[in-house]
């Protein structure tokens, strides 16, 4: 598949989503950004934001499977990634039965509703692409997103996400209510999908061999040295904030990002270039993922809970305090 194409196909699934998640351009963006860099995505937002049309929208615009499993305090891990039982009456013989995560798209409903037993389940899926079962691994499909949702209004009956799996996300994207106009827009549509009795949408082309195509594309995308230091400057700079005393960093940031947020940055960043139609990462790549990478891998001190700062808030000041080596 030629560059063109890709960049074509991306255009097309761009619009499809945009047609049914009203509101939230940016959001679409990183969806088809995590779709490109091979990673997963933490959606929060209130009641009615559009967190679950968004995965379904893009499975049926990709025509990919889906599982998805709603997150309770009573789940077990064996719901997710399933379990082995006898093969029949006398037999020795373990049969495996794949759990819902066996899809190309996983959407975890309200995964802070399970207790973090049940949400490490995930953890090995996630990162390496398989599922151990008694003394069997199970790989995963080569197009594998899970894409977890969270209200962070609901505080009874949740359960925070552990650390490392908080790692694990590329993005956590936060979705905010719509405005006037787009509101508006919301109820039209909604409006006439019933009156048609229909809600499809027509699948992108060839879209597996568009995602594997979008990923090699990603992979020849050229990271000048310049921009790798970058890259490191603004860990550096969540790990040392003192190295800025001009700013709050080391009154708000407690824990600082972990290497993974490097590797993040850097494919996100690479996965923007060609969304934006170039072979080569420029800052502008590094400062539009930052945010999405950057706000759930610090961990904030009992001091910006107090001022009401945001990991969001402080990871803006962030990219605008660091320069480009």
């Amino acid at each position: 598949m030629q560059p063109a194409q890709i960049y074509q196909g991306l255009a097309q699934l761009k619009q499809g989503l945009q047609t049914q998640v009203l509101g939230q351009e940016g959001i679409v963006d990183k969806l088809v950004l995590a779709l490109l860099a091979d990673g997963h995505v933490l959606l929060e937002g209130l009641p009615g934001t559009a967190k679950t049309r968004s995965v379904k929208a893009l499975a049926q615009l990709l025509a990919l499977s889906q599982g998805r499993v709603q997150f309770t305090p009573d789940l077990l891990p064996s719901d997710v990634i399933g379990y082995e039982s006898l093969a029949g009456s006398g037999q020795q013989q373990f049969e495996f039965h794949a759990g819902p995560v066996f899809n190309q798209v996983l959407l975890a409903d309200e995964i802070n509703r399970a207790p973090p037993k049940v949400q490490s389940a995930l953890l090995e899926a996630m990162e390496e692409r398989q599922v151990t079962v008694g003394n069997h691994s199970h790989q995963m499909d080569p197009i594998f997103l899970v894409m977890a949702t969270q209200n962070p209004v609901e505080q009874e009956g949740t359960y925070p996400l552990p650390e490392a799996q908080m790692d694990r996300f590329l993005f956590k994207l936060v979705l905010n209510y719509p405005d006037d106009a787009t509101e508006l827009e919301i109820i039209r549509l909604v409006r006439q999908q019933k009156h048609t009795k229909s809600q499809d949408i027509t699948p992108v082309e060839q879209a597996g061999a568009l995602i594997m195509a979008g990923r090699d594309l990603v992979e020849q995308v050229f990271v000048s040295e310049n921009i790798e230091q970058y890259i490191v400057a603004l860990i550096m700079a969540t790990r040392h904030p003192d190295r800025y005393p001009s700013h709050d960093f080391s009154k708000y940031i407690a824990i600082g990002a972990s290497p993974r947020a490097s590797i993040a940055l850097d494919v996100a960043a690479r996965a923007h270039a060609v969304l934006s139609q170039r072979d080569y990462v420029d800052p502008d790549d590094i400062r539009a993922v930052a945010v999405a990478v950057l706000s759930h891998r610090i961990s904030l001190s009992y001091q910006a809970m107090a001022d009401k700062k945001t990991a969001i808030e402080v990871v803006e000041q962030l990219v605008t305090a660091v320069a480009v080596v």
